[in-house]
């Protein structure tokens, strides 16, 4: 039997071994021997860790527009905004010892056999063993794995990184790195973004138990989550606040108080959409996402700061405009069609199968089609089963149980909208509406969508003539024009009320009544395919049909393409092609790009476009003319100018608003050709599409702080154009009183090749 002493050196033998092997087995792992265990990062990469922080858009004036994040939704917050009771709640939940501790807390590892043996779960991580897990996250990581990476050598690493993190920074830069990477859950990484997710509100600005709340989460972001589970939440957050009691943070009084409080949230999730202006920010994120892979950045994880041409201010009063007339003009819609369906024929009788056609199309119809295959029984019994949905209203959205058939039927029901607001003088878009609501409707109507632009395309064909000897002045007889079209068919368009007057009119009040004989009589003169290819210079790149309808707007463009050509005539003849980015910033604030001036492009005189000018103002001044409401209703102060449209059937509702500081276009209808409304009282472009820029007007002229011109349209010194053109009779003055607005439809004008029932090819 051997002595106790030599047992006891024995033991002590072991011991020594195991610490040594153990010693060795760290060394090892540091300096990942024999490349067996992946690597760990260097001071260099600790100084410099590399964080995925989402990019943020910016307007002119320097308002947060949104951001653009993958996955999560990080934003990182200084020092000095970081309120002591979030420090508090996290040390004194976390890591009691963190300020005592050199990133590994040996008294708490050393604790761990206790709780194991007496069935307590303990933790021994400290906030800078988390830090390092957060920043590198080296279980996942391809080059910081090895072929003996299991738990232990994981943990090894973490502390290894913890201990280089405490030389590299000072304990208060520990726990700012902690912060601003650590998951609170509903996709909110960092505090920043977990105050304004469960909050609406800023880190600086959080009171004690919404810290409290904040910490707690981090033990289990979907258990304790305060929005599926407000209970455990709560329990949680006092759990923090007894904490914050025992290691003196608080004292008893305010226990008591804090844990009383209930759990208040002002729940605002973090999504791409969130923000203003969600579709001009959808529509730029491609170029940007270009940019930055050119300039060897990343647009969702590198913290870019993207500074834009839009006005925060003008883009809220664009979008309370949009509500406020599309709110009502909905309300018509509805009244007008009670009791029958919008999609519609020609004579007003439903089209069979519309719905089930766009079903085929729908997401939901072809995950059914990859399930069942050609069990076509299968997939529509599913189509028309209810399931729980999410549906837009006009007083906020809404919770309710429909079949995805229902939905479609119930989408089909609303009308849409494009609305962009641009400088004319430098290219800067403004504001920018893509439709109603981006969490619905994701299809932007001014750069996706293309429409049939109706009259608002007339003053391409005027601009032409104007240059082509005609003045504002010239005369033209309102008589019937025909034209020999396919194979020898004969078409004449008729005026909107559906007769002519047969008398001579001029140019400028033609285009101010939205004359459709004088238009067709230009496009006689001058041939189709010299008006589409001179429409080209004004910035319209959808392909233009060279056919004799091209008078009456019968190809399809954009809201973005026809704001562009009318800054033409504002910007004496010049085009500036729309400017949407002025830099890009990166993290630190170094500029890494700056857009490349573009050569602007001479179109048409001078002369040319102030006559334009002057005769897109006599739409609001002239007697009957379309747009006469302006000054009538919405009694805008300034000079003013614009051009109505409306297309076949009443399927497109269209404005175009000019003044010296803003051009703006507007187009208003359904999500289809079919669905309009039956009249052309109600679906001419002066009612449906008219007002959303009166009243973006009345407030931006209101906000003196914009410093939009409020002066007049200015002429040229070098041009000599006569503007002031007698009135001549015609049927309108005849049949008409002053006070109306005509309708400057084409409906029940029909021309060849015209399918008011076919689908947007763009949708």
């Amino acid at each position: 039997m051997k002595s106790p002493l030599k047992i006891i050196k024995a033991i002590w033998i072991i011991c020594l071994s195991f610490v040594l092997l153990f010693c060795f087995f760290i060394f090892s792992v540091s300096v990942n021997l024999f490349s067996l265990y992946g690597k760990i990062p260097g001071l260099d990469i600790l100084e410099n860790p590399r964080n995925e922080i989402a990019s943020e858009v910016y307007a002119a004036d320097y308002v947060l527009l949104g951001k653009y994040f993958s996955g999560f939704n990080r934003s990182p917050v200084e020092a000095k905004d970081l309120p002591e009771s979030i420090k508090s709640a996290l040390i004194a939940t976390e890591d009691v010892r963190f300020v005592k501790h050199s990133g590994i807390d040996l008294r708490g590892i050393a604790s761990i056999p206790y709780y194991l043996l007496s069935g307590k779960k303990k933790g021994a991580s400290t906030i800078t063993q988390q830090l390092a897990k957060n920043l590198f996250e080296m279980r996942f990581s391809p080059e910081y794995t090895g072929p003996l990476n299991n738990i232990l050598v994981i943990k090894v690493k973490e502390w290894i990184a913890a201990i280089r993190l405490e030389k590299a920074y000072t304990k208060d830069e520990i726990l700012l790195m902690y912060l601003n990477t650590v998951d609170f859950g509903n996709n909110s990484l960092g505090i920043k973004s977990a105050a304004k997710t469960y909050f609406n509100t800023t880190p600086a600005q959080l009171k004690p138990e919404q810290s409290a709340l904040l910490v707690g989460i981090l033990k289990g972001p979907s258990y304790y989550s305060p929005r599926r589970h407000p209970d455990r939440a709560l329990l949680r957050r006092n759990t923090v606040l007894s904490q914050m009691l025992k290691y003196d943070y608080i004292t008893e009084s305010e226990f008591e108080s804090f844990k009383k409080i209930p759990v208040r949230l002002d729940f605002s999730p973090a999504d791409e959409a969130a923000g203003m202006a969600p579709y001009f920010r959808a529509y730029i994120k491609n170029y940007l996402v270009k940019v930055c892979y050119e300039k060897g950045y990343n647009l969702y994880e590198d913290g870019l700061k993207i500074f834009t041409t839009i006005d925060s201010r003008m883009q809220q009063y664009a979008e309370d405009a949009t509500t406020k007339h599309m709110k009502y003009l909905q309300k018509e819609f509805f009244a007008h069609w009670k009791g029958k369906v919008p999609w519609t024929d020609i004579y007003h009788k439903e089209i069979k199968g519309f719905i089930e056609k766009l079903a085929r199309r729908s997401p939901r119809f072809i995950e059914l089609k990859e399930e069942y295959g050609n069990d076509e029984n299968a997939i529509w019994k599913e189509m028309k089963k209810p399931v729980k949905m999410k549906v837009f209203t006009w007083n906020g959205s809404k919770d309710t149980t429909l079949s995805p058939m229902d939905s479609i039927r119930y989408t089909m029901h609303f009308l849409h909208m494009g609305f962009m607001a641009m400088d004319p003088s430098n290219g800067f878009i403004k504001a920018w509406v893509g439709d109603i609501d981006y969490r619905f409707f994701k299809y932007d109507h001014v750069k996706q969508s293309r429409r049939q632009p109706g009259s608002t395309f007339k003053p391409i064909i005027y601009a032409y003539a104007l240059e082509h000897g005609f003045t504002p002045c010239s005369t033209v007889y309102d008589v019937p024009v025909t034209f020999t079209i396919d194979g020898g068919k004969q078409w004449t368009p008729k005026n909107s009320h559906g007769g002519y007057s047969g008398l001579p009119i001029t140019l400028k009040q033609a285009l101010a009544q939205s004359v459709n004989t004088v238009s067709a009589s230009l496009m006689q003169q001058f041939s189709p395919e010299a008006i589409a290819d001179f429409a080209k210079g004004f910035g319209i790149t959808s392909p233009l049909d060279p056919v004799p309808p091209l008078c009456l707007g019968t190809s399809d463009v954009t809201v973005y393409e026809l704001t562009e050509a009318y800054s033409v005539f504002v910007n004496n003849g010049i085009r500036i092609d729309p400017v949407f980015i002025t830099r890009i910033e990166d993290k630190d604030g170094n500029v890494i790009f700056q857009p490349e001036s573009v050569e602007p492009t001479h179109v048409i005189s001078e002369e040319s476009a102030y006559a334009m000018v002057q005769m897109l103002k006599g739409t609001t001044e002239e007697q009957s003319g379309t747009a006469v409401s302006l000054k009538s209703t919405y009694k805008l102060p300034y000079e003013v100018g614009g051009k109505t449209g409306t297309t076949q059937n009443s399927s497109d509702g269209w404005f175009m608003g000019i003044t010296p500081g803003l051009v703006c276009g507007t187009w208003v209808g359904g999500e289809h050709r079919s669905i309009r409304f039956r009249t052309m009282t109600l679906g001419q472009g002066a009612k449906m599409a008219l007002p959303i820029f009166g009243y973006f007007m009345q407030k931006v002229y209101n906000d003196k702080t914009l410093g939009i011109a409020t002066y007049d349209f200015v002429k040229p010194a070098d041009v000599n154009v006569e503007t002031n053109c007698p009135q001549v009779d015609s049927l309108y003055y005849l049949e008409r009183d002053s006070t109306s607005v005509l309708p400057d439809s084409n409906t029940y004008i029909p021309y060849p090749g015209f399918d008011p029932n076919m689908d947007d090819p763009n949708q």
